[in-house]
């Protein structure tokens, strides 16, 4: 059996305000912005690097979707970004304005930041020992 985990949706407010964040602030790229009419769109991104595991960017559609934005996991990490140089990307991440919620710290499994989104969702920055 081969399976995995294909996109993880994340609800966003504006598609494009979205996208820009996310290429221009983390560095991802734009997989895919297909129009699906009225107003929808699947709009695909992704960290550089392996292939692998995409986030949709979701238009909320509904009041209990709009409060859920920022807030996907009840206000814990939500998701985790991997990278080969901790120091690189955590600096790169400052110039480019992305909002740390505490300094670098070594932990056993590796170095590690968590960092906000533009909507406020938590992620870890972690290079792994």
């Amino acid at each position: 059996m081969n399976q995995h985990i294909a996109n993880i949706a994340l609800l966003v407010d504006d598609y494009d305000k979205a996208i820009e964040w996310f290429t221009e602030t983390l560095g991802f790229s734009l997989l895919e912005d297909s129009d699906l009419g009225r107003g929808k769109r699947w709009v695909r991104v992704a960290p550089p690097g392996r292939d692998g595991t995409s986030l949709l960017l979701a238009k909320a559609a509904s009041p209990l979707q709009d409060g859920a934005i920022g807030n996907q996991s009840g206000g814990r990490v939500f998701l985790f970004l991997h990278t080969d140089d901790f120091q690189r990307d955590h600096a790169a991440f400052q110039k480019r304005g992305v909002k740390f919620l505490e300094a670098p710290r070594e932990e056993a499994y590796g170095t590690v930041a968590v960092f906000v989104d533009l909507y406020g969702n938590k992620w870890d920055l972690l290079q792994l020992a």
